[in-house]
């Protein structure tokens, strides 16, 4: 048995992960921290590695096999061409945020004039690599600043902007309390807790015991509690003709249209991911209203 067989077997020893998902892992502990491919992998390049090496990837694949996900294990998480930093204080980034940034990009690249300052703010931002993967793609012209109620994600969001050259504006704030907003952005993009309660039973494991249940879920009597915060807060956050854009839960793509309309708000386009599923809303703070 060569050492990435060995690998997978160690990762599936509980019989958590399926075989599929026991060899993606291993292959990307192989390619991640010993620079191996797949292809060395297929010439049994891994069996040449030191063993202090094989030690190291043993012991991950040891935490792996136990429902850890692997990103905390590696402590990083590629993001649109970013490395971005994760640990259990915050959401492992997912390609379907990916997608909700490229939104992002392709509709600032359409509109805007490119020597205009772009204002955009990131409200709940984790790791922040929302508000990384705009500044990085953006460019000088973007002006991105990122809030989150909690100290332990702002310090690894900072963290990341530093590691990354990144200048990033992070501060704390509770977008469900009370406050005063008197500078308006250009952009406004949220992805919010808006997994309900009840459909934690829905999901693996390694999801509901490693990452942040705050982060994660709403309660169901109020899914939409932080769009609906975040819409009416409007007309402080964004300028006229600024623009909202949300990540969803794939069930609410049509209530949160509604919800858009009833506070307000133009041009709302409800997007799905790569995979069929309501994904993203964007909407715009008309430039009528009074």
């Amino acid at each position: 048995m060569n050492f990435c067989k060995a690998l997978q077997s160690s990762i599936n020893a509980e019989g958590i992960w399926s075989d599929g998902e026991s060899r993606a892992m291993s292959l990307l502990l192989l390619e991640e921290v010993a620079g191996l491919n797949t292809a060395d992998v297929l010439m049994e390049r891994d069996d040449a590695l030191s063993d202090a090496t094989k030690a190291e990837l043993r012991s991950m694949a040891a935490r792996i096999s136990k429902g850890e996900p692997v990103q905390y294990v590696l402590e990083f998480q590629r993001f649109c061409g970013l490395k971005i930093a994760v640990a259990p204080g915050v959401l492992i980034p997912r390609p379907e945020t990916e997608e909700l940034v490229m939104l992002i990009v392709d509709e600032v690249q359409k509109n805007a004039n490119p020597s205009e300052e772009i204002r955009i703010l990131d409200i709940g931002t984790g790791s922040g690599c929302i508000a990384l993967a705009l500044k990085h793609l953006l460019g000088e012209r973007a002006k991105v600043e990122a809030w989150d109620f909690s100290e332990e994600a702002l310090m690894i969001a900072q963290k990341n902007a530093e590691s990354l050259g990144l200048d990033v504006r992070f501060e704390q704030h509770d977008i469900l309390a009370p406050e005063t907003y008197t500078e308006p952005f250009d952009i406004v993009v949220s992805n919010p807790p808006y997994v309900c309660e009840s459909e934690a039973r829905e999901m693996e494991r390694n999801v509901i015991d490693f990452e942040p249940n705050d982060a994660l879920f709403v309660k169901d009597e109020d899914p939409l509690l932080f769009y609906r915060t975040i819409a009416e807060k409007g007309k402080e956050l964004l300028r006229k003709g600024g623009l909202l854009f949300f990540e969803i839960n794939r069930r609410f793509g049509e209530a949160t249209k509604e919800l858009l309309e009833e506070y307000g708000f133009g041009d709302i386009v409800v997007r799905k991911d790569a995979f069929g599923n309501d994904r993203m809303v964007k909407g715009e703070r008309v430039k009528s209203e009074k």
